[in-house]
C-alpha cells in the first residue's frame, strides 16, 4: 500500500544552519550512554500533549508559555468545538490523525497500566487522553453527524503565529449521512472504544459515556459508507486516506469488542475479514492512514487470550498477517522486510519517519508480551524470535529516538544533552505571550522567526521530531519540516512504550545489532531503491505478492537514459519498458528524465522471493 504523508506549503526560501562537524559528531558519539531514562522520556511525552492542547487551558498545566487559544472555534456555526488538539506545528485540528493518535494513548493505558503507575504517570496519561475523547463527544452532535476538522490548512500554513494571536479562518467541517467519512467516524469509535477501557476502573460513568458515542459512531461509519477525503477536500491534501474507510470498520469493530466483550463486534470483523481485507492485507507499515497491521495484533491478543470462541480459524489468518509485519520489522521476512537506515532505524518514508517507527515498535512491544505471557515464540521465516529479542529490537528503536544513534543527538525535544533546537512548530519559535505581550502578526512571524538561526525560545519538551533521513542524517533547521516537524501521530505510540521498558531491567533485554545497510555512497548506484510488497493473496495453493518499488535518483544529476536488469521475475511488471527475454528495462515511453531527487515506481506481480533489480546503465543530463 502506498505510504502517504501529508504535504504542507511553506516558504521557499530557508535558511540552512550549518551542520556539526565530523569531528565534533566522533567526540559525541564517544559521550553517548547506552542506558536511558525511560520514565523520564515517558513523562517528557505527556507534556508534548499539554503543549498542543487547544480551548481553555487548566490551572495546573506544565507548559507555562501556552496560554488559552480558539476560545471560540465552532460558534459561527452554532456547536461548541472548543478543545481538542492541535496537529502538529500548525494550528489546524484534523480529527482523523487525532482520533488516531488518541486510540494510541488509550492502547497504551490498557496494555502498560500498571508500568504508567509504577512512573507515577498514569493520571496524566489518562489527562492526555481525556483532553481528545471530550472533544470529540462534543463534536459527535447527532447520531449520524461529526465534526471532523477545525481551521483550514492552506490559509493556517500561510500564517507563522502563536495560537494565542491566531487571525487564520476557523471554519468548521462535518461529516453526516449525506455526506460520508467512514474513515474518521471508524477511527474516532475506535478512540472513544479504546479510551472507555481505559477509564473504566476509574471513571466508569464516562467510560459509559464514552462506549454510547463509539458504538453510535460505528454505526455511522459502517452504515453510510463513503470515503471521509471524498467528503472533506480541505482534508485531502493534508491527510488524504490512502487505505480507504475499510480498515477503520474492523479496527473500530475490533475495538469495541475490546471494550465490551460483545460477540457481535467479534462476528462483524470475523464475517467482513476477507471482504474488508483483514486477512487479505499483508502491510509494512502501521500509521494513521494504515491500520491493518495494529487491527490484526490487536486481535491476535483475542486468540492469546483464549476467547477466539467459533472465530479460531479466522482469527488465526489475522494473526498471521500480523507476524508478517513483526517478522518484516524483525529483519526475519524472507526479503519482505521493512528498510533500515546503516545506523539500524527503521524506515518507511522520508517524511515524518518517526512516526513509523514508533507506531512498529508499539506493536513489537505489545507483542512482545503477548508471546511471554503465553510462552510462545514467534516463528518467522528467517528464524524463531524470543520475546525477549522482540522486545530487546523495539528497546534499540527507543534508544536510537534518545540518542544511541549516528548522530549522537536525541530527536526528543528536552531529553538529553544534544537535541533539536529548531523545531517546524510556531508555539515554540516564538516568544511566549507571557514573555512578549505583543502581538505578532501572521507575516511577521515568517519574517522574525521562521528564519530566525536563533534557537527556539520555548522548548517543546517531549516533542518527537520526524527523524533523520535515509541515511542517518538530519538537518536542525525548522525549514525542513519533513524531518523537524513534531506530530500527535509520531508521538503517541511510543508513550506506552517508554512506560513499559521503564519497568523492565536494563539487562533483561538482549542488545539488538543493526544490519549492515550499505549507503549510497558505498553501493555506487545512482538509484536508492526501496521496496514495498502491499498486497498478498493465495491462487491455486500459490501465495503472490504485489512488490512496489521506487527508485528515487540519488545521483545529484537528471538522469536522461536508464537501463535495468531485472532478475528472477516471474510475472507481469509495469512503470517499465522491456521484455522478460533478457531481463533488460528501459524508462517507459512518457518518461524521458528522472530529475534529482524524483522517483520512479515500478510494480510488478508474483510468487516466491521478490526479483533482484539493479541499474546496467545510466546517463546524465
Amino acid at each position: 500500500m502506498a505510504q502517504l504523508m501529508r504535504k504542507k506549503t511553506t516558504p521557499a526560501t530557508c535558511l540552512l544552519l550549518v551542520a556539526p562537524s565530523f569531528l565534533l559528531l566522533l567526540l559525541l558519539a564517544a559521550a553517548v550512554d547506552a542506558s536511558f531514562d525511560y520514565a523520564a522520556a515517558f513523562d517528557k511525552s505527556l507534556q508534548f500533549f499539554e503543549a498542543q492542547r487547544s480551548g481553555k487551558l487548566p490551572a495546573d498545566r506544565r507548559v507555562q508559555w501556552r496560554g488559552d487559544s480558539a476560545l471560540t472555534d465552532g460558534f459561527s456555526q452554532g456547536v461548541d468545538l472548543v478543545g481538542g488538539y492541535y496537529d502538529s506545528g500548525d494550528h489546524v485540528k484534523f480529527g482523523f490523525p487525532m482520533a488516531y493518535a488518541v486510540t494510541m494513548l488509550s492502547w497504551g493505558v490498557v496494555e502498560f497500566e500498571k508500568e504508567m503507575i509504577a512512573a507515577n504517570n498514569l493520571r496524566r496519561a489518562l489527562d492526555a487522553i481525556r483532553w481528545g475523547t471530550t472533544y470529540f463527544v462534543k463534536a459527535h452532535t447527532e447520531p449520524n453527524v461529526l465534526w471532523s476538522q477545525v481551521g483550514d490548512g492552506d490559509s493556517d500554513h500561510l500564517c507563522w503565529e502563536r495560537a494565542e494571536d491566531m487571525t487564520t479562518p476557523r471554519t468548521a467541517f462535518r461529516i453526516d449521512a449525506t455526506h460520508p467519512g467512514s474513515e474518521v467516524a471508524g477511527e474516532t469509535a475506535a478512540a472513544l472504544a479504546a479510551a472507555a477501557k481505559a477509564f473504566k476502573p476509574y471513571d466508569s460513568m464516562y467510560s459509559d459515556l464514552l462506549l454510547l458515542h463509539a458504538k453510535q459512531l460505528f454505526s455511522f461509519a459502517d452504515t453510510f459508507r463513503g470515503r471521509y477525503d471524498d467528503s472533506l477536500q480541505s482534508a485531502k491534501k493534508f491527510y488524504p486516506s490512502a487505505s480507504g474507510y475499510q480498515d477503520e470498520l474492523l479496527w473500530a469493530a475490533a475495538w469495541l469488542y475490546e471494550a465490551t466483550g460483545d460477540q457481535r463486534y467479534l462476528q462483524y470483523v470475523s464475517q467482513n475479514a476477507e471482504a474488508l481485507g483483514g486477512t487479505g492485507w499483508a502491510v509494512l507499515e502501521f500509521s494513521w492512514d494504515n491500520k491493518y497491521a495494529g487491527l490484526q495484533v490487536l486481535l491476535s491478543k483475542v486468540l492469546f487470550e483464549g476467547g477466539s470462541a467459533g472465530y479460531a480459524a479466522t482469527l488465526k489468518q489475522y494473526q498471521a498477517k500480523a507476524e508478517f509485519f513483526l517478522c518484516a520489522c524483525l529483519q526475519k521476512n524472507g526479503g519482505h522486510n521493512v528498510k533500515m537506515t546503516p545506523g539500524g532505524l527503521l524506515y518507511v518514508s522520508d517524511w515524518s519517519n518517526m512516526q513509523y517507527v514508533t507506531s512498529s515498535t508499539f506493536l513489537l512491544t505489545v507483542y512482545a508480551d503477548y508471546l511471554a505471557e503465553s510462552r510462545g515464540t514467534l516463528k518467522c521465516p528467517d528464524g524463531e524470535v524470543k520475546p525477549s529479542e522482540i522486545l530487546g529490537f523495539a528497546r534499540s528503536q527507543v534508544d536510537y529516538v534518545l540518542g544511541k544513534n549516528p548522530k549522537a543527538m536525541s530527536y526528543m525535544v528536552g531529553y538529553g544533552s544534544a537535541y533539536p533546537t529548531h523545531v517546524h512548530h510556531r508555539g515554540a519559535s516564538i516568544p511566549s505571550i507571557y514573555a512578549m505581550n505583543a502581538t505578532v502578526g501572521c507575516m511577521d512571524g515568517f519574517d522574525k522567526y521562521y528564519n530566525s538561526r536563533d534557537a527556539d525560545p520555548n522548548v517543546l519538551h517531549g516533542a518527537l521530531v520526524g527523524g533523520p533521513d535515509a541515511n542517518d542524517g538530519f538537518v536542525d533547521d525548522r525549514c525542513n519540516y519533513q524531518h523537524a516537524e513534531p506530530t500527535l501521530v509520531g508521538n503517541a505510540p511510543i508513550c506506552g512504550v517508554f512506560a513499559r521498558l521503564a519497568a523492565e531491567p536494563a539487562d533483561n533485554s538482549p542488545p539488538y545489532a543493526p544490519p549492515q545497510v550499505p549507503s549510497q555512497s558505498e553501493n555506487g548506484s545512482p538509484l536508492e531503491f526501496v521496496h514495498t510488497v502491499t498486497n498478498s493473496w493465495k491462487t491455486n495453493g500459490v501465495d503472490y505478492y504485489r512488490h512496489v518499488v521506487t527508485a528515487r535518483n540519488t545521483c545529484g544529476h537528471a538522469i536522461t537514459y536508464l537501463k535495468l536488469q531485472v532478475k528472477e521475475l516471474s510475472g507481469p511488471i509495469y512503470g517499465v519498458a522491456g521484455t522478460h527475454d533478457n531481463d533488460m528495462y528501459e524508462f517507459p515511453a512518457w518518461v524521458t528524465r528522472l530529475d534529482a531527487g524524483a522517483q520512479l515506481t515500478i510494480v510488478y506481480i508474483q510468487g516466491g522471493p521478490a526479483a533482484k533489480i539493479s541499474v546496467v546503465e545510466y546517463k546524465t543530463a
